[in-house]
């Protein structure tokens, strides 16, 4: 990894909810919000862009765990950013502070790790993990397709 990274620095995505980000299960709508998930992936896509200049050519990082309250609903046509704050860097693990919010405030917080890798041994684990797959092993029922 480059150098430069230091405690405090942040980054910010921004969005709009639409329609297909809204909560869902099972293919139906449970609430016309925001859901959960979609958040989370905002707040990880903040925490990537925190690191991609910093990633050496040969190297990639993985999400490895996030811990994340919900705490605020945002309604479709709002927007929303999700801001990812470097904390510390422990070996491989980028740890870093993530908050969501809209117009009326935090919607969301928690913590991302994300751990640093070789692209070429991420490549490696990959092809390893498809040429192992177990026959008839080539996708299945989504929840959306799946009987309720």
């Amino acid at each position: 990894m480059r150098e430069g990274l230091r405690e405090g620095m942040s980054a910010t995505v921004h969005t709009v909810v639409t329609d297909d980000m809204v909560a869902r299960l099972g293919g139906q709508m449970i609430h016309p919000v925001l859901a959960t998930a979609r958040m989370i992936e905002w707040m990880e896509w903040a925490g990537r862009s925190l690191i991609l200049p910093y990633l050496d050519d040969d190297e990639d990082a993985v999400g490895f765990e996030i811990c994340v309250t919900h705490t605020a609903p945002t309604l479709v046509g709002e927007s929303f950013s999700a801001t990812a704050t470097f904390r510390a860097r422990a070996a491989s693990r980028i740890v870093t502070d993530v908050v969501a919010a809209n117009a009326r405030g935090v919607i969301g917080q928690g913590v991302f790790t994300q751990v640093l890798i070789p692209k070429a041994e991420l490549k490696r684990r990959l092809e390893a993990l498809r040429k192992d797959r177990p026959p008839n092993q080539t996708g299945g029922e989504s929840p959306r397709d799946a009987d309720p």
